[in-house]
């Protein structure tokens, strides 16, 4: 535990670094950060807290960086979230509502804007909630042909084509949508028992070879639910100053193109709290010993079941990045909930 002066000059030497990028003496915080304390007497502190280990000193300078434990101890004790300035919100929901039309243009519009806002990069994890049918179309599309559409709640459709007896007309096809919707509308995959399916075939015996690719079909729509990741923001975090470096660099853009690694990465360990933060060596994952990696989770329906990431340096601001994930994922939960209440009445 540090004294209240230890912590105070680790919360600005934390402050300085984030800000330049730069090693910090002593007499700089002695004169930005009004701490009324001598430029010795910090000195004293910052050898007594890299001796702790929350300071490093690179070869290179005479002044101090944070190490990881300072950074460990600043997010978990000293950090005040910051509330995102009122420009900044308009920015997100202006943004947002320009594509407030389907659930994935919204998510991945949320990570553009938060990369944009936090000059690092953004990281979206799909909603994996439960699917709900909606309802099935079958369209007359030619002799010996029908159009199967299979719309879920959450807007997503799903479409193939078929091929269906001669002398199938769309009043046939029309019939046999209205039994399904009927019989499925509101259901999940695991709602739908073996004795509604027996219903719906009984009343539709007539039409098995359309029932069978029917269903197909709607069994797919429900069950392709795997987490997918997008990202966004790529331009912004490569101004950080960590990144001029090829090696590092090479290193992140190669990271990025593996959607396995990065949802694993943002998946493992983000439990059910509204914010998660992961910094250097705690991801046990070399590839990512130098980023810091804060989540959040969002969802619709009711459910938490998205999750909306930033990835950029230890060197991250971390009271800001957090104060935006709040508010981002808070505006997209109430916006999926909006686009699926609207959908619902359609």
């Amino acid at each position: 535990m540090l004294t209240d002066r230890q912590e105070r000059i680790l919360a600005a030497i934390i402050e300085d670094f984030t800000n330049t990028a730069e090693p910090v003496g002593s007499r700089t915080i002695a004169r930005k950060y009004g701490l009324k304390i001598s430029p010795a007497t910090i000195r004293n502190e910052m050898a007594d807290l890299e001796e702790m280990g929350y300071l490093e000193q690179p070869h290179t300078s005479a002044g101090r960086v944070p190490s990881e434990i300072g950074y460990r101890y600043y997010v978990d004790r000293l950090m005040e979230p910051e509330e995102p300035r009122d420009e900044e919100k308009e920015l997100v929901v202006t943004h947002v509502k320009t594509k407030a039309r389907e659930i994935e243009s919204v998510i991945r519009q949320t990570g553009h804007i938060l990369a944009q806002l936090t000059n690092c990069a953004a990281l979206i994890v799909a909603p994996c909630a439960r699917s709900v049918y909606r309802h099935i179309q079958l369209l007359h599309f030619g002799p010996g042909q029908a159009m199967v559409l299979v719309v879920l709640a959450s807007g997503e459709v799903f479409h193939r084509l078929i091929p269906v007896p001669e002398g199938i007309t769309s009043y046939d096809l029309e019939s046999v949508s209205a039994v399904i919707n009927a019989k499925l509308q509101g259901l999940t995959v695991k709602d739908i028992k073996f004795t509604i399916i027996k219903e719906i075939y009984s009343e539709l015996s007539r039409y098995r070879n359309v029932l069978d690719l029917a269903f197909e079909l709607i069994q797919e729509a429900l069950t392709m639910r795997e987490e997918r990741v997008y990202h966004g923001g790529i331009n912004s975090i490569l101004s950080q100053p960590e990144f001029k470096n090829v090696e590092r660099l090479q290193t992140l853009l190669g990271l990025l193109e593996q959607e396995d690694f990065l949802c694993d990465l943002v998946t493992t360990h983000s439990g059910l709290d509204r914010i998660d933060i992961r910094i250097g060596s705690e991801f046990k994952r070399d590839e990512v010993r130098e980023l810091s990696l804060v989540t959040a989770r969002y969802g619709f329906g009711g459910d938490v079941n998205g999750i909306l990431a930033v990835l950029g340096p230890t060197r991250m601001r971390y009271a800001r990045v957090v104060g935006l994930l709040r508010y981002a994922t808070e505006y997209l939960t109430t916006e999926l909930d909006n686009i699926l209440g609207k959908k619902g009445r359609l």
